[in-house]
């Protein structure tokens, strides 16, 4: 790994989740992406704000909602196998009760 942290906007781009930079930088500034470091959640608002390895992010794109562990920075957006690469998804825990 050759970075310790990269701008979200950066990151979202590398990974696929944004066709560009400038739509990753437009869903930052909506707040539609939440960060948790350290058991903190806070709403990102600024494309300039580092995401490092371990983080977890959370945002809806395409109807659905997408939690994810940052797991690299990656150096470049690659095919998406290589994008893939850069997260992990969070299963969510079944519901309980009944």
């Amino acid at each position: 790994m050759s970075e310790a942290s990269c701008r979200i906007d950066v990151w979202l781009w590398r990974a696929r989740f944004a066709k560009t930079r400038s739509l990753a930088a437009a869903m930052v500034e909506r707040g539609a992406v939440r960060l948790t470091r350290n058991g903190v959640q806070t709403r990102l608002d600024k494309p300039g704000r580092s995401v490092h390895v371990g983080d977890g992010l959370v945002f809806a794109l395409g109807g659905r909602l997408f939690d994810l562990e940052v797991l690299q920075m990656g150096e470049r957006r690659g095919p998406l196998e290589e994008a893939r690469a850069l997260y992990a998804l969070v299963e969510s825990p079944p519901p309980t009760g009944g």
